[in-house]
Protein backbone atom coordinates (compact mmCIF):
# COMPACT_ATOMS: atom_id res chain seq x y z
CA UNK A 1 0.00 0.00 0.00
CA UNK A 2 0.79 3.43 -0.80
CA UNK A 3 1.38 5.67 2.15
CA UNK A 4 -0.07 9.78 1.49
CA UNK A 5 2.00 12.20 3.94
CA UNK A 6 2.77 14.95 1.81
CA UNK A 7 0.94 16.29 -1.46
CA UNK A 8 3.13 19.19 -3.47
CA UNK A 9 2.31 20.92 -6.84
CA UNK A 10 1.07 24.20 -8.55
CA UNK A 11 -2.89 24.36 -7.38
CA UNK A 12 -6.17 25.87 -8.30
CA UNK A 13 -8.27 28.09 -6.09
CA UNK A 14 -12.10 27.88 -5.86
CA UNK A 15 -14.04 30.62 -4.73
CA UNK A 16 -17.56 30.34 -3.58
CA UNK A 17 -19.28 27.92 -1.29
CA UNK A 18 -21.64 25.25 -1.55
CA UNK A 19 -19.93 23.79 -4.70
CA UNK A 20 -22.31 20.46 -4.96
CA UNK A 21 -21.42 17.29 -6.81
CA UNK A 22 -23.83 18.19 -9.66
CA UNK A 23 -21.25 20.69 -10.33
CA UNK A 24 -18.50 18.74 -9.96
CA UNK A 25 -19.37 15.95 -12.03
CA UNK A 26 -23.27 16.44 -14.20
CA UNK A 27 -25.66 13.66 -13.58
CA UNK A 28 -25.68 12.78 -17.73
CA UNK A 29 -22.16 11.52 -17.03
CA UNK A 30 -22.54 9.03 -14.46
CA UNK A 31 -23.78 6.03 -17.14
CA UNK A 32 -20.15 5.87 -18.18
CA UNK A 33 -18.64 2.18 -17.35
CA UNK A 34 -16.05 3.13 -15.53
CA UNK A 35 -14.08 6.11 -14.08
CA UNK A 36 -11.19 6.59 -16.27
CA UNK A 37 -12.44 9.34 -18.90
CA UNK A 38 -14.63 11.60 -16.08
CA UNK A 39 -11.80 13.93 -15.39
CA UNK A 40 -12.41 15.35 -18.91
CA UNK A 41 -15.94 16.58 -17.76
CA UNK A 42 -15.31 18.06 -14.12
CA UNK A 43 -16.63 21.54 -13.60
CA UNK A 44 -18.38 20.53 -17.54
CA UNK A 45 -21.46 23.27 -16.88
CA UNK A 46 -19.55 25.55 -15.16
CA UNK A 47 -16.66 25.52 -17.51
CA UNK A 48 -19.45 26.06 -20.01
CA UNK A 49 -21.23 28.81 -18.94
CA UNK A 50 -18.23 30.89 -17.70
CA UNK A 51 -16.96 30.54 -21.64
CA UNK A 52 -20.61 31.86 -22.69
CA UNK A 53 -19.61 34.58 -20.51
CA UNK A 54 -16.31 35.83 -21.93
CA UNK A 55 -14.46 34.31 -18.83
CA UNK A 56 -11.94 31.52 -17.96
CA UNK A 57 -13.01 28.70 -15.35
CA UNK A 58 -10.01 27.99 -12.90
CA UNK A 59 -9.98 24.21 -14.55
CA UNK A 60 -9.79 25.69 -17.84
CA UNK A 61 -7.16 27.95 -17.23
CA UNK A 62 -3.26 27.74 -19.25
CA UNK A 63 -1.68 28.58 -15.74
CA UNK A 64 -3.89 25.82 -13.89
CA UNK A 65 -3.19 22.88 -16.03
CA UNK A 66 -1.55 20.20 -14.23
CA UNK A 67 -2.18 21.50 -11.11
CA UNK A 68 -2.82 18.72 -7.42
CA UNK A 69 -4.00 20.78 -5.06
CA UNK A 70 -7.33 22.66 -4.86
CA UNK A 71 -8.09 24.95 -2.27
CA UNK A 72 -12.24 25.82 -2.01
CA UNK A 73 -14.54 27.72 0.55
CA UNK A 74 -17.45 25.68 3.23
CA UNK A 75 -19.23 23.18 2.39
CA UNK A 76 -17.47 21.51 -0.89
CA UNK A 77 -18.64 18.66 -2.43
CA UNK A 78 -22.71 19.33 -0.99
CA UNK A 79 -25.29 17.62 -2.64
CA UNK A 80 -25.81 13.79 -4.32
CA UNK A 81 -23.77 11.12 -2.93
CA UNK A 82 -22.12 10.28 -6.15
CA UNK A 83 -18.50 8.95 -5.86
CA UNK A 84 -18.13 9.93 -9.33
CA UNK A 85 -17.56 13.88 -8.05
CA UNK A 86 -14.28 12.81 -6.09
CA UNK A 87 -13.22 10.15 -8.95
CA UNK A 88 -13.68 13.38 -11.55
CA UNK A 89 -11.51 15.25 -9.45
CA UNK A 90 -8.97 12.99 -9.33
CA UNK A 91 -8.57 11.80 -13.03
CA UNK A 92 -8.21 15.45 -13.69
CA UNK A 93 -5.21 15.55 -11.92
CA UNK A 94 -6.11 16.61 -8.03
CA UNK A 95 -4.18 15.00 -5.33
CA UNK A 96 -5.65 16.87 -1.92
CA UNK A 97 -8.30 19.58 -1.15
CA UNK A 98 -8.19 21.41 1.40
CA UNK A 99 -11.77 23.70 2.26
CA UNK A 100 -13.59 25.16 5.09
CA UNK A 101 -15.77 22.07 5.12
CA UNK A 102 -16.80 19.57 2.91
CA UNK A 103 -19.77 17.33 2.64
CA UNK A 104 -19.47 14.43 4.57
CA UNK A 105 -19.99 11.63 2.01
CA UNK A 106 -18.11 13.06 -0.67
CA UNK A 107 -15.27 13.37 2.21
CA UNK A 108 -15.93 9.84 2.89
CA UNK A 109 -15.58 8.66 -1.42
CA UNK A 110 -12.31 10.62 -1.35
CA UNK A 111 -10.97 9.41 1.11
CA UNK A 112 -11.52 5.61 -0.38
CA UNK A 113 -9.65 6.49 -3.29
CA UNK A 114 -6.65 8.31 -1.66
CA UNK A 115 -7.76 11.91 -2.09
CA UNK A 116 -7.39 13.62 1.25
CA UNK A 117 -10.10 16.59 2.38
CA UNK A 118 -8.44 18.63 4.76
CA UNK A 119 -9.46 21.72 6.72
CA UNK A 120 -8.96 24.99 6.69
CA UNK A 121 -10.43 28.19 9.01
CA UNK A 122 -12.29 30.38 6.75
CA UNK A 123 -9.46 33.31 7.30
CA UNK A 124 -6.70 30.88 6.36
CA UNK A 125 -9.02 29.38 3.62
CA UNK A 126 -9.57 32.90 2.36
CA UNK A 127 -5.57 34.38 2.47
CA UNK A 128 -4.58 30.66 0.86
CA UNK A 129 -6.76 31.27 -2.10
CA UNK A 130 -5.02 35.27 -2.01
CA UNK A 131 -1.60 33.77 -2.53
CA UNK A 132 -2.49 31.09 -5.31
CA UNK A 133 -4.31 33.70 -7.60
CA UNK A 134 -1.53 35.88 -7.14
CA UNK A 135 0.99 33.76 -8.28
CA UNK A 136 -0.55 29.99 -9.86
CA UNK A 137 3.10 29.02 -10.24
CA UNK A 138 3.48 28.64 -6.50
CA UNK A 139 4.20 25.04 -5.28
CA UNK A 140 1.57 24.05 -2.56
CA UNK A 141 2.08 21.37 -0.06
CA UNK A 142 -0.76 19.26 1.98
CA UNK A 143 1.79 17.96 4.57
CA UNK A 144 -0.42 15.43 6.55
CA UNK A 145 2.79 14.34 9.15
CA UNK A 146 2.67 18.15 10.54
CA UNK A 147 -1.00 18.87 9.52
CA UNK A 148 -0.05 22.30 7.62
CA UNK A 149 -0.65 24.04 4.25
CA UNK A 150 2.46 25.44 2.91
CA UNK A 151 3.15 27.49 0.02
CA UNK A 152 5.20 30.96 -0.92
CA UNK A 153 6.86 30.90 2.79
CA UNK A 154 3.49 30.95 4.68
CA UNK A 155 1.41 28.13 6.58
CA UNK A 156 -1.65 27.03 8.00
CA UNK A 157 -2.48 24.89 10.15
CA UNK A 158 -5.34 22.06 8.69
CA UNK A 159 -7.61 19.67 10.31
CA UNK A 160 -8.14 15.93 9.31
CA UNK A 161 -9.77 13.48 11.08
CA UNK A 162 -7.34 11.34 13.17
CA UNK A 163 -8.12 7.76 12.06
CA UNK A 164 -8.72 9.51 8.03
CA UNK A 165 -5.13 11.20 8.89
CA UNK A 166 -3.63 7.71 9.82
CA UNK A 167 -4.88 5.45 6.84
CA UNK A 168 -3.25 7.96 4.61
CA UNK A 169 -0.14 8.23 6.24
CA UNK A 170 0.20 4.09 6.65
CA UNK A 171 -1.33 3.72 3.39
CA UNK A 172 -4.48 1.82 5.18
CA UNK A 173 -6.40 4.15 2.71
CA UNK A 174 -6.41 1.72 -0.05
CA UNK A 175 -9.04 -1.17 1.37
CA UNK A 176 -8.80 -3.18 -1.73
CA UNK A 177 -5.23 -3.52 -1.02
CA UNK A 178 -6.03 -4.52 2.79
CA UNK A 179 -8.06 -7.53 1.01
CA UNK A 180 -5.63 -8.76 -0.86
CA UNK A 181 -2.49 -8.77 1.80
CA UNK A 182 -4.96 -11.07 3.47
CA UNK A 183 -5.84 -13.91 0.73
CA UNK A 184 -3.39 -16.13 2.10
CA UNK A 185 -4.71 -15.62 5.82
CA UNK A 186 -8.59 -16.03 4.34
CA UNK A 187 -7.33 -19.32 2.01
CA UNK A 188 -5.91 -20.87 5.09
CA UNK A 189 -8.98 -20.22 7.11
CA UNK A 190 -11.41 -21.34 4.90
CA UNK A 191 -9.33 -24.65 4.74
CA UNK A 192 -10.32 -25.21 8.43
CA UNK A 193 -13.96 -23.93 8.73
CA UNK A 194 -15.74 -27.88 9.20
CA UNK A 195 -18.59 -26.04 7.40
CA UNK A 196 -17.19 -25.31 4.21
CA UNK A 197 -15.45 -28.81 4.15
CA UNK A 198 -17.85 -30.82 4.44
CA UNK A 199 -18.20 -30.92 8.33
CA UNK A 200 -14.88 -33.00 8.68
CA UNK A 201 -12.52 -32.46 11.60
CA UNK A 202 -10.37 -29.64 11.32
Amino acid sequence: MQPIEIISGTAIAMDGDDIDTDRIIPARHLKALTFDALGTFVFEGDRKNAEAAGAVHPFDAPEHAGASVLVAGENFGCGSSREHAPQALYRWGIRAIAAVSFGEIFRGNSATIGLPCVLLTPEAAAQARAVIAADPTAEVTVDLATKQLRTAGRSWPVEINESLRQRFVSGGWDSLSTLAEGTAAAADLSRRLPYLNGWRAA
